[in-house]
């Protein structure tokens, strides 16, 4: 039963950090490609960030380098490190993993999922 969950979500006023982190269980991650997907009320899902299993990243271009993402193979960890929040960063924080090791912001590719971890900045 392969299960991702996230922890580090909590409330931080605007200009804010937190880091964001998911581990799974399960399932083995070393050489999968894995993304951060968030969802805000009444929008939809949307691409943040994702790392293949070389380390190389890529990111929404709205987030302007206030995010960095990155992974532990060894622990088969991942880790969303989010500076400089704003009130729009508000919205549940999905960890995702997909067959594959080529990193896409595509939700679509991404086989499993993880239940979400609450940011708000206010």
């Amino acid at each position: 039963h392969v299960q991702l969950v996230e922890s580090g979500g909590v409330s931080v006023p605007p200009g804010g950090s937190m880091t964001l982190s998911c581990t799974p269980s399960g399932y083995t991650t070393r050489t999968n490609c894995m993304g951060w997907f968030r969802q805000a009320p009444g929008k939809q899902r949307e691409g943040v960030a994702t790392i293949d299993p070389y380390g190389i990243s890529r990111y929404a271009a709205s987030l302007s380098g206030r995010f960095v993402v990155s992974r532990d193979n060894a622990k088969m960890t991942l880790f969303l490190q989010m500076n400089g929040l704003k009130p729009e960063d508000t919205a549940m924080y999905y960890c995702a993993a997909r067959f594959g090791i080529i990193g896409t912001l595509d939700s679509g590719k991404y086989n499993y999922w993880g239940q979400g971890t609450q940011v708000t900045v206010s």
